[in-house]
């Protein structure tokens, strides 16, 4: 039955559209220093910062089926935004430019004149020639939303083939999680044949990273326990819903595109949205000291907004002994890397 549900996914992701713009597998490779430094459980981390579109991340795998979509479509323009160092915009702006398609992002400062200094992700999206345009009156994601959908109505009215990624598109995200359905069966066959039993898989995920992963492990029957951790404090574009019910929609989606029926629910999750504060896209204490704990043990570079928040989790789970030692553990690296020189100013550097 595991086999045949495999080959089932399988088939039902190769009937989407795809572009060829990853370097997947990514490697699942063990942490053994910092196992030994806490004393279990066994750590391992799934490399997905290194998908090799403009330095990585999570979301090129969803470029994939996205770009593959459009193209079908023939589109000539991609419209999205994030903040200035949305790590989703700058492989976005990576992926139009590999396929020769325009790139538009209107871009929201979240860290006041910060985000005004060209460097980290708003670099590369310039380097890359994405046309970048700072929204400085802009509060929030749903205002943000509203610019971008009035944008792509102007640009049709204008006679453009638009695609609109998020945030001007926050209701069919189905398609961005069914990349990570087949990065969860690509997991999987790593693990099997490096003889790994996998316990627990942890991330920094708020929505369609986790939903994928969640639907694959439900739809094969796996037993491992999926964590997600937000980076945000409340799910973007989802007003009054919590990470559960938006994860769960959005597998949903996924499950329907794919035709399974096999289906989700908000109790299926479990979401950590503690370790989102101060606020999104400020660095926490503890995502900083978890930033130094991989690099200085494991030579494993995380974010301050992203994976740092995410591993700070993991790494505060273990020392609450609220993991099994004996337990095998991967961590999903799903990127932002870039982003972090942006951030040189605000890492308080204990040199000793």
């Amino acid at each position: 039955m595991y086999a045949e549900r495999i080959g089932e996914l399988r088939a039902a992701i190769a009937r989407f559209p795809r572009v060829a713009l990853t370097q997947t597998p990514t490697p699942l490779e063990e942490m053994p220093r910092l196992t030994a430094h806490l004393g279990g459980p066994h750590l391992w981390v799934k490399r997905d910062d290194l998908t090799g579109l403009a330095l990585g991340g999570n979301k090129s795998r969803m470029f994939e089926f996205i770009l593959g979509e459009a193209e079908s479509r023939s589109v000539d323009v991609v419209l999205a935004g994030f903040a200035v160092q949305s790590n989703y915009c700058r492989q976005l702006a990576a992926a139009c430019a590999k396929r020769g398609i325009e790139c538009q992002l209107l871009l929201r400062r979240v860290r006041g004149d910060r985000d005004r200094e060209i460097q980290g992700n708003y670099l590369l999206n310039m380097l890359l020639g994405a046309k970048v345009e700072i929204l400085d009156d802009c509060p929030d994601w749903q205002e943000q939303a509203k610019v971008l959908r009035a944008r792509a109505e102007n640009l049709q009215r204008s006679g453009r083939r638009v695609y609109v990624a998020r945030v001007g598109d926050q209701q069919n995200l189905g398609l961005d999680a069914i990349a990570y359905v087949d990065a969860a069966l690509e997991l999987l066959e790593q693990a099997e044949a490096k003889g790994l039993n996998l316990d627990q898989i942890w991330l920094c995920s708020s929505d369609t990273t986790q939903a994928g992963l969640a639907l694959a492990l439900k739809h094969l029957g796996h037993p491992a326990r999926l964590v997600g951790v937000p980076a945000v404090t409340t799910p973007v574009g989802n007003r009054g819903g919590t990470f559960t019910e938006t994860m769960a929609s959005v597998a949903n989606q996924a499950a329907g595109l794919l035709g399974l029926r096999t289906r989700l629910c908000p109790e299926d999750f479990i979401s950590l949205s503690g370790y989102a504060e101060p606020a999104y896209g400020e660095v926490s204490e503890a995502g900083f000291e978890a930033m130094r704990c991989a690099a200085r043990l494991e030579s494993l570079i995380l974010d301050p907004v992203y994976t740092g928040k995410g591993f700070a989790a993991l790494l505060d789970h273990i020392r609450r002994e609220q993991i099994p030692h004996g337990d095998t553990v991967v961590f999903i690296h799903t990127g932002g890397v870039p982003a972090l020189f942006a951030y040189a100013s605000e890492l308080p550097f204990a040199l000793a």
